[in-house]
């Protein structure tokens, strides 16, 4: 696996994940959104520590900087 993800790509998704386990924590959202809400959230950690995300790899698409 080539990384494809940058900095601020992996900031945002880890970012997003801590809002979304506060929702949950706080009981702002419950159900059947929570739950796929917090799949999303683990995805978002998961590919954020291994700095790679699979959708990205279809389309070439990388928020990696160019190396010298």
């Amino acid at each position: 696996m080539k990384k494809n993800m940058g900095t601020i790509d992996r900031i945002l998704r880890i970012a997003a994940a801590i809002v979304i386990a506060v929702l949950y924590l706080t009981h702002v959202i419950s159900g059947t959104l929570a739950v796929i809400l917090l799949v999303i959230a683990a995805i978002f950690i998961l590919t954020s520590f291994i700095s790679f995300c699979p959708l990205y790899f279809p389309f070439g698409f990388s928020t990696r900087e160019k190396e010298q």
